[in-house]
């Protein structure tokens, strides 16, 4: 397994978040909507981690609560650590070592970091990969909830997710987060996917590829998988793989934007407007290119299994072979720096 930490600047994001305009023209009219009252009253994952944090024991805190910049000594700097299948703490969510109100708490957050429209979709990734939601899920809390620094993070095969509070600044998610699907336990998927809750997402950015001239199609098509891990900014002069989004006509842009809508849409809605003010605070999708892999096409059917949209400080690399496994990246400036 692979790790990525994410060396932060310590600049206010709430106040970037009000200049910026996060319910932004990127992905459609849909994610203009204010936040539901749910999301900003007791409820929202933020509020119910500080409930859970003051129910821990101090045995308890030992082992899940952390320093804010608490640095691992052989995974660095252990709050923005990322791989595709890890367990931040020893303890699982369904172990003794939570109570039930604990469990019942770590749940909600869980949900609350979720659209609600997906809880079933990601329920279903967890019990295919790892027996069910809480079998293998482990948590860790970074800094004190309630204060102007902390994290909860979430870990399992195929899954980190945070909760941030807005405590980290210029990026979304809280840092980069990951998810995937093996959903017949095969390893190795079948060119339809079938069963695998995040493959449509492919399919919308196939949509994409179906839109392009045959001169286009050769801009975007890119000859070898770039390591799947690698999602550290570029920059604006970067050097991007694929086809420049900004030189699509207007409705392959609008495929890029469905595309766009179709990942974001997964999550809550501040999360959806704070990934989307990133973007275009970096310069929008025109910024972005869009690159498909024909090195791991499964079945030869050119649906391509491999694929990337990505622009200056914005990474959503999509790997469907042998199955899926997704790594996001998204912040607001490319001066926030990743080290592998």
């Amino acid at each position: 397994m692979s790790s990525i930490n994410l060396d932060r600047r310590n600049l206010d994001r709430r106040k970037f978040m009000q200049s910026t305009g996060a319910a932004s023209i990127v992905a459609g009219a849909a994610l203009q909507a204010p936040l539901s009252g749910k999301e900003k009253s007791a409820g929202n994952p933020e509020n119910i981690v500080k409930r859970l944090y003051d129910t821990l024991t101090e045995s308890q805190k030992k082992v899940v609560t952390f320093d804010w910049d608490y640095v691992d000594p052989k995974r660095g700097l252990l709050r923005t650590r990322i791989s595709n299948n890890w367990h931040i703490t020893k303890p699982t969510v369904n172990s003794s070592f939570f109570t039930d109100e604990q469990r019942d708490m770590i749940r909600m957050i869980y949900e609350g970091l979720l659209d609600k429209d997906w809880h079933a979709k990601f329920d279903k990734q967890q019990k295919d990969d790892t027996g069910g939601f809480g079998e293998t899920n482990n948590i860790a809390i970074f800094g004190e909830p309630g204060g102007d620094q902390f994290e909860f993070v979430m870990t399992s095969r195929h899954l980190t997710l945070r909760a941030d509070g807005n405590s980290i600044d210029h990026v979304a998610f809280g840092g980069p987060i990951f998810y995937g699907h093996d959903p017949h336990g095969t390893f190795n998927e079948e060119p339809d996917h079938d069963g695998n809750v995040f493959w449509a997402q492919a399919l919308a950015a196939n949509q994409v590829y179906q839109l392009l001239d045959k001169e286009q199609r050769k801009q975007a098509e890119v000859a070898k998988t770039v390591r799947e891990q690698a999602v550290q900014f570029k920059g604006a002069k970067g050097g991007f793989q694929g086809i420049a989004v900004q030189d699509l006509n207007a409705s392959q842009k609008e495929g890029v934007q469905k595309t766009l809508q179709s990942l974001v849409t997964m999550f809550r809605k501040s999360d959806q407007q704070e990934a989307l003010a990133c973007v275009n605070k970096q310069g929008g999708l025109d910024a972005c290119h869009l690159a498909f892999y024909t090195d791991n096409d499964i079945g030869g059917d050119k649906v391509w299994d491999n694929w990337r949209l990505e622009g200056p400080s914005f990474v959503w690399h999509f790997r469907g072979a042998p199955h899926v496994h997704v790594w996001v990246n998204i912040a607001d400036s490319a001066e926030v720096e990743l080290n592998a």
